[in-house]
């Protein structure tokens, strides 16, 4: 597996510096061949074509190539993914979110105003992607952030499920309790 993934960063980076050294070659190439043109045939002309077609496939090669290491990466049979949402009003403003996957820390994240704005609009946000081997696991989020009363607030979550084959997707989900008058914190299998 890191064969190939060291080969698939070694064909990236080859790509890319291919990709350089034809955006060079075309601007050379564009100020020879507009000197040139005045008196040039056509054909000539037909090969500054050909050297645009070269460079938008070297490109779309680019993009696969890219595409092809993320599901090398992260195939689906090993896939985990946890998502971050808010349906919140009054009672939470969030700061950060810390991931605990098998008492191992894995993301950590602080938000700004902005991207605090964004969730509580009904923006959902990625927070984590890796492998993850098939069987029982325990992922654990704790939430910090000002709760009622602009008071500190930290709460914890903790989740159980069980990796199959399957990709697995979970969401932390922040939603106000107007009965409690307090937020609560979710997770859900989706």
């Amino acid at each position: 597996m890191y064969k190939i993934k060291l080969s698939l960063v070694t064909t990236l980076s080859c790509c890319l510096l291919l990709l350089g050294i034809l955006s060079m070659s075309a601007a050379t190439f564009a100020q020879q061949n507009e000197l040139e043109s005045r008196s040039a045939a056509p054909s000539e002309q037909t090969l500054a074509e050909q050297l645009q077609q070269l460079k938008k496939e070297v490109i779309t090669l680019n993009r696969d190539l890219f595409v092809l290491e993320e599901d090398l990466l992260f195939p689906s049979s090993t896939q985990l993914v946890v998502y971050l949402s808010m349906d919140v009003g009054s009672y939470f403003t969030l700061d950060s979110v810390e991931v605990k996957l098998d008492d191992e820390s894995v993301t950590h994240y602080l938000y700004t105003e902005k991207q605090q704005d964004a969730l509580v609009k009904g923006g959902v946000q990625k927070l984590h992607l890796a492998n993850l081997a098939q069987g029982e696991h325990v992922l654990i989020a704790f939430f910090l952030g000002k709760g009622p009363h602009e008071r500190d607030y930290k709460r914890a979550t903790s989740f159980t499920f069980t990796k199959s084959a399957d990709a697995k997707m979970l969401e932390l989900r922040i939603v106000d309790s107007s009965a409690l008058q307090q937020p609560e914190f979710k997770v859900i299998e989706l």
